[in-house]
């Protein structure tokens, strides 16, 4: 097949809203509407941006107690404070080796 045998399929303003009308229903995902239509689900994504509707988005939601959040800030801070002092190990080693080569 060559790139020129491709068929460029143009969709309806009315047909677009349907399908973004039955995404927010919640009665489909969007692979199943890709299959149900022959629409890729990626083309469904960029109908979403079109009309911008930013409810019918994959979202991505993180649920934080304010202990797991205080933990969260305390490893960071270990993090910062041991970060350095492993670094100057890394340094420190591979030299200590070398002068302990020498000096036997």
């Amino acid at each position: 097949m060559y790139k020129n045998d491709r068929v460029t399929r143009r969709y309806s303003e009315p047909f677009k809203l349907k399908i973004l009308s039955e995404l927010s229903t919640g009665k489909y995902t969007k692979s199943q509407l890709g299959k149900l239509y022959g629409i890729a689900p990626t083309t469904i994504n960029e109908w979403i941006r079109k009309y911008e509707r930013k409810d019918l988005m994959n979202t991505k939601v993180m649920v934080e107690t304010n202990d797991e959040i205080s933990r969260i800030k305390a490893l960071q801070k270990e993090m910062n404070v041991s970060e350095p002092l492993l670094r100057c190990r890394e340094v420190a080693t591979p030299y200590q080796k070398l002068r302990s080569m020498i000096r036997s």
